[in-house]
């Protein structure tokens, strides 16, 4: 498994490796205190560059992939998503640190991103993709279910959150075989 930060797209969104200049862009979207309750970082406020600075410090390390996402229906920028924990060894990625502006969410939005990112991990020769979330974030659980990740279980007090909570961590994955029926359910979403 190879993975690059090269652009993704299709009909619905652009999904641009992230770069200095998304700074300011992305900024005011995440200013939503609720993006940020099941998160183990802040982002809003006066954490933002504390965050943005610590996503592009992932990506000059090689650890991270992370994408600014533009909406064509909007014409403009409405979150962010990335790769992580890329394991080039075990053919095995995981799609996380997932946020939109409120306007995004429960649209066409999640989904796209979601095929663009799965399309290019799988055809990078990914074995597995894995998703996880808080266990309190049931609308994540929802969409990961719907969109045909398997739940494979919680890892009881697995991290802890910027609250200073015990965060138990849900588990959700998608295989290479999987990727054929999940991507025909985006599809037909899309």
């Amino acid at each position: 498994m190879h993975l690059t930060p090269i652009l993704l797209e299709n009909d619905h969104v652009r999904l641009e490796p992230l770069r200095e200049d998304h700074r300011e862009i992305l900024r005011p979207l995440a200013q939503e205190e609720e993006i940020w309750a099941f998160n183990t970082l802040l982002g809003h406020g006066a954490h933002f560059d504390g965050w943005f600075d610590w996503m592009l410090d992932q990506q000059i390390k090689g650890e991270q992939i992370s994408y600014g996402v533009y909406c064509k229906a909007y014409n403009s920028h409405v979150g962010h998503s990335a790769y992580m924990m890329i394991a080039p060894p075990h053919a095995r990625v995981e799609i996380g640190w997932t946020w939109y502006e409120a306007r995004a969410r429960g649209t066409r939005v999640n989904p796209a991103a979601k095929h663009a990112l799965l399309s290019h991990a799988f055809a990078c020769g990914a074995a597995r993709v894995e998703l996880k979330t808080h266990h309190k974030n049931l609308r994540s659980q929802a969409a990961m279910t719907k969109m045909g990740a398997v739940r494979e279980g919680t890892l009881r007090s697995h991290t802890l959150t910027w609250t200073g909570e015990r965060r138990d961590t849900v588990y959700f994955s998608i295989l290479a075989d999987e990727w054929p029926k999940v991507k025909e359910g985006l599809d037909v979403r899309l």
